[in-house]
């Protein structure tokens, strides 16, 4: 099947080509029919899985074939829950409206709103927001709601985790209720689906991939280590390996910093990524990253979840996500489009449980290894996971890293981003 095939028009086709797609991928050859015929639309996806050109490209038609008045009033709007996807999706809006005469913009936290409001009041067919952000400018009449004709809602799951369902229900409650509703999410969950229930009307369920699997080109892995030797293995791992694009998630901000720290001390160049950061430190950490000026980017899940980085190589879990589900995300971010990539996992005796409850996810077990110097010796009581549920996952093996003369340095950090604080903290993104 072609893009023309799905009905898309000469303008969209066009600006699809340029982007150097000759076919749609799954998620797109299901869902964009779909949309296009006005239906509710419920769609599973993974990240890399081709979804935002999946709502973006139906929307953008349906936008440009209907006749609205020259102040162009907002009828499309894009809820993402953080910055850097909704700066990712912007950006997918404009290549594909390209040929169209069509308006967009974003507006998201950590900048200022001034020149937010000013495009807005220049008049915007489609808009991508980040919620906080977008009831703080409602809040400032600098936005109506009153016509929008669909509403999309990208990455739900995560908008669920990090506290938005308020928000996004207040921002509905000023819309008419005669709209088109696209639900866009990496999982179909108990919570994701009670929130369909109350958004979309008799809608369409799409997925691209089995529900929770993870990319079958990925290798995975789990290494039993001290806690305190995991700084000297991912430091040992990168320079061994000469791997040039490494991104390492923690659980918390203190820890990312941290870690950024001793690897810049051990020669090895490397940027932090999470929610303390300003949108420019993080703008910039990613840009200098996707160049290769920068060999290792440490993110805390919130911060990386939308990062759009092709081809990505290696992941590695220095701590463990205490949400199984994470651990899909994370491994998501490498062995896309057709790439094979390689996800680490450095396991301490307190994480056990974690691993445990990811192998339940995954349905089956990591494989699991020690490596030759560094025998784990901790005996720190396992730590509780915060969910389980059950997916399939393939797994190949890596090259094992030697023990240099290293001194380890402790990893620990005390400052938790669980969910209990993301609902507070990220609201006014």
């Amino acid at each position: 099947m072609s893009f023309k095939d799905l009905g898309l028009t000469d303008a969209l086709l066009k600006a699809v080509q340029e982007k150097g797609y000759t076919t749609p991928s799954p998620i797109q050859e299901k869902a964009i029919p779909h949309i296009l015929a006005g239906k509710d639309v419920l769609a599973s996806a993974q990240t890399g899985t081709g979804k935002t050109a999946g709502f973006t490209l139906p929307v953008l038609q349906y936008l440009s074939e209907t006749k609205h008045p020259k102040y162009r009033p907002l009828r499309a709007l894009v809820l993402t829950p953080t910055r850097e996807l909704a700066a990712q999706v912007y950006d997918n809006v404009r290549e594909y409206s390209s040929y169209l005469n069509i308006h967009s913009a974003v507006v998201f936290g950590g900048v200022k709103a001034a020149s937010q409001i000013a495009t807005l009041k220049r008049g915007v067919d489609i808009l991508v927001a980040t919620p906080g952000r977008l009831l703080d400018l409602h809040n400032q009449k600098a936005v109506s709601f009153k016509r929008i004709d669909v509403l999309i809602l990208d990455e739900a799951d995560r908008m669920l985790d990090m506290g938005f369902v308020r928000d996004i229900n207040k921002i509905i409650s000023f819309m008419p209720a005669k709209r088109q509703n696209l639900l866009f999410s990496a999982t179909f969950s108990k919570e994701i689906k009670q929130l369909a229930q109350t958004i979309l009307r008799n809608p369409v369920m799409v997925e691209a991939e089995p529900e929770n699997s993870t990319a079958e080109m990925v290798s995975q892995k789990a290494y039993r280590v001290n806690k305190k030797d995991k700084t000297s293995i991912v430091t040992n791992l990168i320079k061994d390996g000469n791997w040039n694009q490494v991104l390492i998630f923690m659980r918390t901000k203190h820890g990312a910093n941290k870690l950024t720290k001793q690897l810049l001390q051990s020669g090895i160049s490397a940027a932090a990524i999470h929610g303390n950061k300003s949108q420019g430190a993080r703008t910039k950490a990613l840009s200098n990253f996707k160049t290769n000026d920068i060999r290792v980017l440490v993110a805390t899940d919130i911060a990386a979840r939308g990062l759009d980085i092709p081809l990505l190589p290696h992941v590695v879990n220095f701590e463990l996500p205490n949400i199984p589900e994470d651990y899909v995300h994370r491994i998501g971010r490498t062995g896309r489009a057709g790439a094979s990539g390689e996800a680490i996992s450095l396991v301490c005796s307190e994480e056990t449980e974690y691993q445990r409850e990811i192998e339940k996810l995954l349905g089956k077990k990591l494989a699991t290894e020690i490596i030759e110097g560094y025998e784990p010796t901790d005996n720190a009581p396992p730590k509780r996971a915060a969910t389980q549920s059950k997916g399939s996952f393939k797994s190949s093996s890596s090259k094992k890293p030697h023990r240099k003369n290293h001194t380890p340095r402790d990893a620990r950090s005390s400052n938790s981003e669980g969910r209990s604080k993301r609902n507070s903290r990220n609201r006014r993104r």
